[in-house]
């Protein structure tokens, strides 16, 4: 093992080091070489050996109600094959075992020949080779093409194995310690098991195995028929339970009971040792639930008319305190005759609700003789036997696979092969192995598999709930609501009994899911208006508005709407519309589902105060209210409490302010232009005056003492009034340039000037009539808010998100502000727009603030600052709630086609204001900047190719032959063109 341990790290680092190696792996077998692990497969026989104990045959008893005190299940014993009895040959290894009939024999689990009905044999034998048969089809299962073999133990003691395990022993099984100690060591442990899988049926044989696990360090999976109660954690040895856990029948049925808020409930039981000490405890330890009547018609069962006496007396006293029943410990048979009785002879009360509480087998479930609205639940097959045996080697070679990939030599190598020569190494292969196994999830034929603790292997089901309704014939069918998966109920998209509406007799049609929904006004998400004379909205959703969150008030009044006689203050309604009840009839229109709105008594979201939690959150947690649709923010609190579907809405929070209007001051008229450009414009102006004064003092021709006939002098003061002047578009007296470099420059000053001008006059209007001034946050970090002085004020609504964010990242701001918190989001936006103002910065969701900016007709709002605290706005749903998985997943659909977008469109569609008139002026004044810095440029630009042009005529003429040409013209004795060609003097 050490030399094959030090090729394969050998092999490993080679990879790393290729050409060191080289010559190394030259002289290596070519297996040594290969990716596979060769010499484990080679030494292992290419295959994973599980070994397998306590073969004897099992016999199924009724269903029974309670335990042996051994441990074991009351009334169940070991069946013996009876003298003479010939077992069926085994099959031939080609035939399918699931759901196929083997060789004339019943399919898996059915009873052998000979056997009565209710009473079943059981074979580990016959289960094991087709668990390894059918687990050897599956590609990928095991790494390298390893297969899965069993190694079965004989019962006789010592010796090979036989060629056919399969084959009955001659000797009957000793129940001694050490002849069974014997048997593994001798005929299972030395073929080098991974681990061993044994079917006890008692508690000692349970310590047995304990004891083998422990001291051979192999892991043993034992699969029992009800779950032996252990005082030692062995990691090493695992039981997998065969019968369904009475507490997940109690789970199912308490999670039905609280869905449909039905706390008041009264027990019927057909059996009087009926275990229902798991359905009793979750009732207890939860205070809404309260139990009524135990009706026990155990003794009265046989006899009908002392039946129908006992149930009229007994159903007639619970109808009014608790409308529903939960029946326990009566089959099919016994649960319609009493159906039947009680609707032959008109004792039973319309008002009564129906729920079976133990799981049920849907092809039992018969809708001759039930009521309509019974609901129950159970699994669509049952899994037999065999299900769980190939499970439990599904998961043994599950784990050798994901171990193997890590470590090969560990995970395929048995440490232990010879009981008497036990290594003692820190880690052993079946102490290695059992970490896997603790850690393997998958789902198998019997259910979800997976490690509970450390000792106990779950095979959890996926049970379906039923209820009792009409097909679009009329006639009764059984119709799927949901499902239990991972300890709560996953509804589909259907039909649930209405909560608020009972049938009213045994034969109406059940109505579909009702759902009362609460909500809160904030706009643009939930407004409302008045309804019109008849008490109806022509738009929108009709919600009552009671300012109340007392559950049995709204009761009443919503009976009292859906009923012909409306009595309802016409005070109370109202018609609500906007972007939360366009997603919630969205919403109830796919989900086939209708719903009474109603506005939150407190007009509040919902925080812990006083002990308990208000708004919204405490009327989903009191059962008052199915769904809370709004503006409903999700954090971490709520998110504790009550259940969020995925946000439907993205927002963070925001600082809204005020906008102030001023006195335009002496220096407005600058206004108009940036102080940049004011500075570029005189900068300009002044080279512009430099350039003419030179210009004309260096022509020959300008208005300078060397000038001919000239009795006024351009001087540099002469140039700056000329550029002020047409700057300011004044006339004055001035002093033009002469020369012709001059004037062309004192030209492209002009049109200059002339931009500039209009500019400056098409701003100037605007901005003289006011400025609009505002508090300057930079976000929630600002200085302002964390060291408010001369007075500051700002606030959020109470119970908010946005309080609930200040509370928890600034303590010290969230006491100085909450003296100015306000009720609601209009409250603070009105603080805002007051004259004096009572706020001077308020703090809420950005979503809500930026639609009271853009409707805004006075343009005083503002939002400033950074945004901050990202959030979304979610439906709330009481806590485990089945609805919650179905609408996110709806909620995402909606996404993805662009319903959201839709949504957004419609109720955002304002532009805030003084957005599109800023941008315009904005993008406007840019455009005029490069036009005049263009023609700032252009005029120097051209003057420097004028005033080359004329030094290069310059240096071609004679000084002395230039001066008399230029005199001569001036003294008109010369016309221009003479002047141009002196050659032709």
């Amino acid at each position: 093992m050490r030399r094959l341990s030090l090729w394969w790290l050998l092999s490993r680092v080679c990879l790393l080091l290729p050409p060191p190696c080289a010559l190394v792996l030259a002289g290596v077998p070519g297996s040594s070489s290969h990716p596979q692990p060769c010499q484990i497969l080679k030494r292992i026989g290419h295959a994973v050996r599980v070994g397998a104990v306590h073969l004897q045959p099992w016999s199924t008893a009724p269903r029974a109600a309670s335990r042996a005190p051994d441990g074991s299940p009351a009334g169940s014993q070991r069946d013996e094959p009876e003298p003479g009895t010939r077992r069926s040959p085994a099959p031939s290894p080609g035939a399918r075992w699931l759901g196929s009939t083997l060789h004339g024999r019943g399919p898996p689990g059915s009873p052998k020949p000979g056997k009565g009905a209710r009473a079943k044999t059981l074979w580990p034998r016959d289960a094991l080779l087709f668990a390894v048969d059918n687990l050897n089809r599956v590609e990928g299962l095991l790494p390298y093409n390893l297969s899965l073999e069993v190694v079965m133990a004989i019962e006789a003691g010592l010796g090979d194995l036989p060629l056919l395990p399969f084959s009955s022993p001659s000797s009957p099984w000793s129940s001694d310690p050490f002849s069974f100690l014997q048997s593994v060591c001798h005929t299972v442990v030395v073929q080098g098991v991974s681990a061993l899988l044994a079917f006890p049926q008692s508690q000692g044989e349970m310590m047995e195995l304990d004891l083998v696990s422990l001291v051979l360090h192999i892991p043993v999976i034992s699969i029992v028929r009800h779950e032996f109660p252990r005082e030692s954690q062995n990691p090493l040895h695992l039981q997998l339970s065969l019968e369904n856990s009475l507490s997940s029948d109690a789970d199912v049925t308490v999670s039905i009971l609280t869905m449909n808020n039905w706390y008041n409930f009264s027990l019927l039981l057909c059996q009087e040792d009926w275990n229902i000490t798991d359905f009793l405890l979750l009732t207890q330890n939860n205070s809404k639930f309260h139990l009524g009547s135990i009706i026990n018609i155990t003794a009265n069962l046989p006899s009908t008319q002392d039946l129908l006496s006992f149930l009229q007396i007994q159903l007639e006293s619970i109808k009014n305190s608790t409308p529903t029943v939960v029946m326990f410990g009566c089959d099919m048979e016994s649960i319609r005759r009493i159906f039947k009785i009680t609707a032959q002879f008109g004792v039973m009360p319309p008002e009564l609700r129906w729920v079976l509480g133990d799981s049920q087998n849907v092809e039992e479930l018969r809708t001759e003789g039930l009521p309509l609205g019974l609901i129950a639940h159970g699994k669509t097959t049952q899994s037999v036997f065999e299900y769980y045996v190939q499970d439990a080697m599904e998961l043994v070679a599950r784990a050798v696979a994901t171990a193997t990939m890590i470590q090969p030599e560990l995970a395929l190598i048995p440490s232990t092969m010879n009981c008497m020569e036990v290594e003692t190494t820190n880690l052993t292969s079946g102490q290695y192995l059992s970490r896997f196994l603790a850690n393997t999830t998958f789902r198998g034929l019997s259910g979800s598999i997976r490690v509970k603790g450390s000792t106990i292997i779950s095979s959890e089901n996926n049970f379906f709930i039923w209820n009792l309704q009409h097909d679009p014939m009329g006639k009764p069918m059984w119709t799927r609501l949901g499902s239990w998966q991972g300890g709560k109920i996953v509804m589909d998209y259907g039909i649930w009994p209405e909560q608020a509406q009972r049938h009213k007799t045994h034969f109406q049609h059940p109505s579909k899911l009702h759902l009362r929904v609460v909500t809160l006004i904030e706009h643009p998400f939930v407004f409302t208006r008045e309804v019109d004379d008849e008490g109806l909205c022509p738009a929108g959703q009709l919600c009552l508005d009671p300012m109340t969150n007392d559950a049995s008030t709204l009761d009443s009044l919503f009976s009292s709407l859906h009923s012909s006689n409306d009595t309802v203050p016409i005070k109370f309604k109202k018609c609500c519309y906007g972007y939360c009840i366009d997603l919630l009839e969205k919403i109830a229109e796919d989900m086939n589902f209708d719903f009474d709105l109603y506005i939150v008594g407190d007009g509040k979201y919902g925080a812990w105060k006083n002990g308990h939690w208000t708004g919204l959150v405490g009327d989903l947690l009191s059962g008052t209210a199915h769904m809370a649709v709004t503006s409903f923010s999700i954090n971490t609190a709520r998110s504790q409490v009550i259940d969020f579907t995925s946000p439907f809405f993205s927002t963070s929070l925001g600082i809204l302010v005020r906008t102030r209007d001023t006195a335009a001051p002496i220096g407005a008229f600058m206004w108009p232009l940036h102080w940049t450009m004011w500075l570029g414009i005189f900068v300009a102006l002044h080279i512009t005056a430099i350039f003419l004064t030179l210009y004309e003092w260096k022509s020959p021709f300008g208005l300078t003492p060397k000038g001919r006939n000239r009795s006024k002098v351009f001087s540099f003061s002469s140039a700056l009034n000329v550029c002020y002047a047409l700057l300011f578009g004044r006339t004055v007296a001035i002093k033009p340039p002469k020369c012709w470099t001059g004037r062309f420059l004192m030209n492209l000053w002009a049109i200059f000037c002339m931009f500039c001008l209009s500019t400056y006059t098409a701003n100037l209007a605007a901005v003289m009539v006011g400025e609009k001034i505002y508090e300057e946050l930079s976000g929630i970090h600002d200085p302002k808010l964390h060291h408010p002085s001369q007075g500051f004020r700002f606030g959020t609504v109470r119970e908010s998100s946005a309080e609930d964010y200040v509370r928890q990242s600034f303590p010290e701001m969230h006491e100085y502000m909450r003296r100015y918190n306000v009720p609601a989001t209009p409250d603070g936006v009105q603080y805002l727009k007051n004259d004096p103002e009572k706020l001077d910065a308020f703090i809420m969701d950005k979503a809500l603030l930026d639609y009271e900016v853009s409707i805004d007709a006075d343009c005083k709002l503002l939002t400033v600052g950074k945004p901050f605290a990202i959030e979304g706005y979610g439906i709330g749903l009481p806590p485990n709630s089945p609805l919650t998985s179905n609408i996110s997943e709806l909620i995402s659909q909606y996404k993805s086609h662009g319903f959201m977008d839709v949504l957004h469109d419609k109720w955002y569609k304002v532009v805030p204001c003084g957005k599109r008139s800023f941008a315009v002026t904005e993008k406007r004044s840019e455009e005029e900047s490069i036009l005049i810095n263009v023609s700032l440029v252009v005029p120097f630009a051209s003057n420097v190719i004028h005033c080359r042009a004329l030094l290069v005529w310059g240096t071609r003429i004679n000084s002395e032959i230039r001066q008399a040409i230029l005199e001569a013209y001036f003294n008109h004795q010369l016309t221009f063109g003479e002047c141009l060609n002196p050659t032709q003097l």
